[in-house]
């Protein structure tokens, strides 16, 4: 039996950019404090809605980040969050890679990643799913439906232990060749788009 095909946007963000109510009135880029994502991660769940979020734990290049976010728009995530510290800013070079995602997703800034991922799984049900390259458990045996954060890691080094330990379950992304992972912004693009079509698609029961 398949999935009944959704309605709304695959993120539950409308495409009239309603992040930009949010935004910086000096750059026009989409900002949301803690607080904001909450009430609505709240609103969501009174709508019924399944919110899907981003998370980058440290990501320090500027066009990885850009790239994320570009990424991110097109796959309809309601928010991206970073670290407050130890992380690349939203830069005029994160910007123009982002070609608009910057100006439509908001990025939130958090102080306490750990913390954070507590609060929205313990009193927003959403579902964490962390990628690790010692991961077990593929991406596409992986149901990535219902209120969801994927989280990525650091270029190099990953998630850090505490991001990791607050992860539901941990996946990989398959490789074949020679090479050991892919890029940051890459895996961004395959995880988000793999949540899309398990979301937005019919699938077999």
């Amino acid at each position: 039996m398949a999935r009944p095909r959704r309605v709304k946007t695959p993120g539950n963000r409308p495409r009239e950019a309603r992040a930009n109510s949010h935004s910086s009135s000096s750059t026009g880029i989409a900002r949301l404090t803690e607080e904001g994502l909450f009430e609505r991660l709240d609103e969501a769940a009174e709508a019924g809605e399944e919110p899907l979020l981003l998370i980058l734990d440290g990501v320090q290049d500027p066009h990885n980040l850009g790239a994320c976010l570009r990424t991110a728009e097109g796959a309809g995530v309601l928010a991206v969050i970073v670290p407050r510290h130890h992380a690349a800013p939203v830069t005029e070079t994160v910007v123009r890679i982002a070609c608009g995602g910057a100006e439509l997703v908001p990025v939130v800034s958090v102080g306490n990643m750990a913390r954070f991922l507590e609060k929205i799984r313990d009193e927003h049900g959403i579902r964490v799913v962390g990628t690790a390259d010692e991961a077990t458990f593929g991406l596409y045996d992986c149901d990535l439906t219902g209120p969801l954060a994927v989280v990525l890691g650091a270029e190099g080094e990953g998630m850090r232990r505490l991001t990791k330990e607050n992860c539901d379950v941990l996946i990989r992304i398959p490789m074949l060749g020679q090479v050991p992972c892919l890029n940051v912004s890459n895996a961004t693009a395959v995880c988000l788009y793999e949540a899309l079509r398990q979301r937005e698609f019919d699938l077999p029961d």
